[in-house]
């Protein structure tokens, strides 16, 4: 996490009356960090996947419910913190059609979820030195805005 997260984390919980979470994260959203950071704020972006080999080459614990996050911008500044309610992992090519849609990019359609995440997961495997498959495990999140950083 950087300074400007860490910083923001710690005074979020400050003055809360709640004990502080002891597990956080902070990172950008994919190819359009900015972009996809205003969806969640905006209430349309409630969802996201990630390909689970990925998780497993970088040794990374998958998600977890209650799990905080701290969505950064793209220049590595914090803008908005959520916290996951729901987390599955499943062949991509069962992903369900609300979940495409809960992740509220381009029109909104399993379609467009489909052809972008296609076109990421090829890129991100290709670079990594392995092959794309419809039935490739994602890990599907849901989460909820817990903070606007204003």
């Amino acid at each position: 996490m950087n300074k400007a997260a860490q910083l923001y984390w710690n005074k979020y919980w400050a003055f809360r009356t709640t004990e502080k979470p002891q597990k956080v994260s902070a990172w950008q959203f994919g190819e359009t960090p900015d972009y996809l950071a205003q969806l969640v704020i905006d209430g349309i972006k409630t969802a996201t996947c990630s390909g689970h080999v990925f998780y497993e080459l970088e040794n990374e614990p998958l998600p977890a419910v209650n799990d905080y996050n701290i969505i950064l911008n793209g220049a590595d500044e914090p803008v908005v913190m959520t916290r996951t309610v729901e987390v599955q992992v499943m062949p991509m090519n069962e992903v369900p059609e609300a979940f495409a849609v809960a992740e509220g990019e381009g029109d909104r359609t399993y379609q467009y979820w489909w052809d972008t995440h296609v076109r990421f997961f090829k890129e991100d495997l290709d670079k990594v030195g392995l092959s794309w498959s419809e039935d490739m495990m994602v890990v599907c999140e849901r989460f909820e805005v817990v903070d606007v950083i204003r």
